[in-house]
């Protein structure tokens, strides 16, 4: 069996204006939910990594692993860095830990993408119950 491509990565999260318009219209929308399950990649690393636009990825850290859609980004070049739009799916690949400030670091986190084509983007029920146990 042959072995899936893996790209190691730096990821950061943040906020976008899709991800904002998305939230107006309620955070159990399909505008948010798929405005946020998402990984915005450079154009040359999908290329790399064997993957199209909208290929479902895994990208693992050491806090978590989660099935987002590639998206190639705008704001290329940037090789060997991928974007999560803040929310429930990026929130299971950062540390949870807040060092006293209420907010944990979503930026410069190492990760891992691989193609997973074979594995479904998680719903936000979904997503809540099996790795949050919400919901």
């Amino acid at each position: 069996m042959e072995e899936k491509p893996k790209l190691k990565v730096t990821l950061l999260t943040g906020r976008t204006i899709e991800q904002g318009v998305g939230k107006e219209w309620g955070k159990s929308s399909k505008e948010y939910v798929e405005s946020v399950s998402v990984c915005y990649m450079d154009p040359e690393d999908m290329k790399r990594l064997g993957v199209k636009d909208g290929t479902n990825i895994q990208v693992s850290t050491a806090f978590g692993s989660v099935v987002v859609k590639a998206v190639k980004s705008l704001r290329a070049p940037h090789p060997g860095v991928v974007f999560i739009p803040y929310g429930p799916w990026a929130n299971v690949v950062v540390d949870p830990e807040t060092h006293s400030i209420g907010m944990p670091s979503f930026k410069g986190i190492p990760a891992t993408v691989e193609p997973a084509p074979d594995k479904p983007v998680l719903g936000l029920k979904e997503l809540l119950k099996t790795v949050f146990r919400k919901g």
